[in-house]
C-alpha cells in the first residue's frame, strides 16, 4: 500500500469543476486566489432579503440564548438569474428556490469547464447528484398567493437535481441528497457508485446552499454554537463557534476511459469514498469519534493506500467546541498515527476559516479546494492556524495545521488528499483523491 496504481479505464476521475462562494467568487481560479492569499470573505448580514435583523441582534439579550454577530458568508449573486437563458418563465423563476437557480448555473459552468457543451447532454444518460438541505424559501404552499402553481416544483429539494437534469435534457439518474452538512460530499459518493455500476458514464455531482431565511442563525443561537465575533477558527485555540455561509460547487465525473476518449483533462482520481452513521449513544446531532474513525479506516482500505502518504486533509473543521476535538481525535488515531510511525506529518486545514460554513455545499467545496491545491502544487493556509488549539498534542498527533501557502511536494508522482464531511443527522462521509504531479506547470 505504498503508492497508487496507474489510472485504470474504470476509475472515476474529475474532469471539470465550478464553484460559487462568498466574496464574489464565481470561478475556481478566483477561489484559489482567496485561498492562496489567506483572505476571509465573511461579511455583514444581507439587508435585501426581508430578514428580521433586529430580532437577530436582540437574541443575545434573551435568557438561554447566545448573541448573533452581524456576520456570515453570503453569495453576491444569490438573487441573480437569467431565466430566459435557461428557458424558464419569469413567474416560475421567482417561485424557484434560489438553490435551484444557483445550482443550475454552476452545473452549466462545470460542464463548460470540462470542455463539454451543455447542449449535448440532451438524451444522454448523464447523471445529476446534488446535495442540499432545508432552505425555508418563499411563502407556504398552504396559503393562497401569487406563486401558487409553481411552489411545489420551485421549493422541493428533489427539484434541485431535477431542475438541472430537466434543463439539460439528461436522462440518467437524478437525485438530491440530504445528509445535512455532509450532503454534497455524499452526493459525490453516490455519483461515483452510480458510475461504477454503469448507470451513467458522466455525472454532475456537488451541492448548493443559499439561505432563504434566518433559521440557521436562530437555531444555533439557541444551542450556543455560533462564533461570538463572526470569525470561524477551525482547530484553533480561539475557536468557539461556527459562522454560517452560502456556496455551491459542482464536479464533472467520468470513467477514465470516457475521459480519454473525449479528450478531457483529468484533474484528479477518486480513489475511494464511503459513508456511515454514528449509531446510537450520544445525542443524534453530536459528532461521533468511533463512527469517524471507522469511516476513515474503511476509506483508506478501499483506496488501497498507506495512510501516511496522504499529504493534505481538508477537514470538516467548523470551529465548534464539540465538533473539532472529536474530529481531531479521529484524524489523529488514523492518519496521524500512520504518519507519526513513518516520521511524517500530514497537513490539515478547513476552507471554513475563509468562507464560513457553507453547510450542504461544504464537502464539495472542500474537495474543490483539494483539487486546486493539487493543481497548483501548494498547500493553502488555514486562517488563524498560528494559534492551534492547546488542548491538542500536535507533536504526537502526526498532524499539522497548514499555516502558509507553500509547495506541496509530490510523492511518487502523485499528491494524495482526503476530505471529510459530517451531518446533523449523524451521517459521515469521507473521500480520498489523488492528483498527478505536473498539473501545476499547466496552471501557471
Amino acid at each position: 500500500m505504498s503508492g497508487t496504481a496507474p489510472i485504470g479505464d474504470d476509475d472515476v476521475v474529475v474532469v471539470g469543476m465550478a464553484v460559487e462562494a462568498p466574496g464574489g467568487v464565481s470561478t475556481p481560479e478566483q477561489f484559489w486566489q482567496v485561498l492562496a492569499d489567506g483572505r476571509e470573505t465573511i461579511g455583514p448580514m444581507p439587508t435585501d432579503r426581508g430578514w428580521d435583523l433586529e430580532l437577530l441582534a436582540s437574541l443575545g439579550d434573551r435568557e438561554g440564548w447566545s448573541a448573533v454577530p452581524d456576520a456570515g458568508g453570503f453569495l453576491d449573486g444569490a438573487a441573480d438569474f437569467d431565466p430566459g437563458f435557461f428557458g424558464i418563465s419569469p413567474r416560475e423563476a421567482v417561485a424557484m428556490d434560489p438553490q435551484q437557480r444557483v445550482g443550475l448555473r454552476v452545473a452549466w459552468r462545470a460542464l463548460e469547464n470540462a470542455g463539454i457543451n451543455p447542449e449535448t447532454a440532451a438524451g444522454t444518460d448523464m447523471g445529476c447528484f446534488m446535495g442540499a438541505m432545508i432552505n425555508d424559501y418563499g411563502p407556504s404552499m398552504a396559503s393562497i398567493n401569487d406563486h401558487n402553481g409553481y411552489l411545489l416544483g420551485g421549493t422541493s429539494l428533489s427539484a434541485i437535481a431535477g431542475r438541472i437534469s430537466h434543463n439539460l435534457g439528461a436522462m440518467g439518474p437524478s437525485l438530491t441528497v440530504d445528509t445535512g452538512c455532509a450532503a454534497s460530499l455524499s452526493a459525490v459518493h453516490v455519483a461515483c457508485n452510480a458510475i461504477r455500476l454503469g448507470e451513467c458514464e458522466t455525472a454532475l455531482a456537488g451541492g448548493v446552499t443559499v439561505m432563504g431565511s434566518e433559521l440557521m442563525f436562530v437555531e444555533f443561537a439557541k444551542n450556543g454554537a455560533l462564533s461570538a465575533d463572526g470569525h470561524c477558527r477551525p482547530y484553533c485555540e480561539s475557536g468557539g463557534g461556527t459562522v454560517w455561509a452560502e456556496g455551491a460547487g459542482v464536479l464533472v465525473l467520468e470513467t477514465a476511459a470516457h475521459a480519454r476518449r473525449s479528450g478531457h483533462r483529468i484533474l484528479g482520481r477518486i480513489l475511494a469514498s464511503t459513508n456511515n452513521h454514528n449509531g446510537a449513544g450520544a445525542p443524534m446531532t453530536v459528532p461521533g469519534q468511533t463512527g469517524q474513525q471507522r469511516l476513515i479506516d474503511k476509506t483508506v482500505a478501499a483506496a488501497g493506500i498507506d495512510p501516511s502518504t496522504v499529504g493534505l486533509i481538508e477537514g470538516h473543521g467548523t470551529g465548534t467546541a464539540v465538533g473539532d476535538p472529536i474530529e481531531l481525535a479521529a484524524l489523529s488515531a488514523t492518519y496521524g498515527a500512520a504518519a507519526a510511525a513513518a516520521g511524517r506529518r500530514i497537513r490539515l486545514g478547513s476552507a471554513k476559516s475563509n468562507l464560513g460554513h457553507t453547510q450542504a455545499a461544504a464537502g464539495v467545496i472542500g474537495l474543490i479546494k483539494l483539487l486546486l491545491c493539487g493543481r497548483f502544487g501548494r498547500y493553502a493556509p488555514t486562517l488563524w492556524a498560528e494559534t492551534p488549539a492547546t488542548w491538542m498534542d500536535w507533536d504526537a498527533s502526526g498532524l499539522e495545521l497548514s499555516a502558509k501557502c507553500e509547495p506541496w511536494d509530490a510523492l511518487d508522482g502523485q499528491r494524495v488528499g482526503a476530505v471529510s464531511a459530517f451531518g446533523i443527522g449523524g451521517s459521515n462521509t469521507h473521500l480520498i483523491v489523488t492528483m498527478p504531479a505536473g498539473a501545476e506547470d499547466d496552471a501557471r
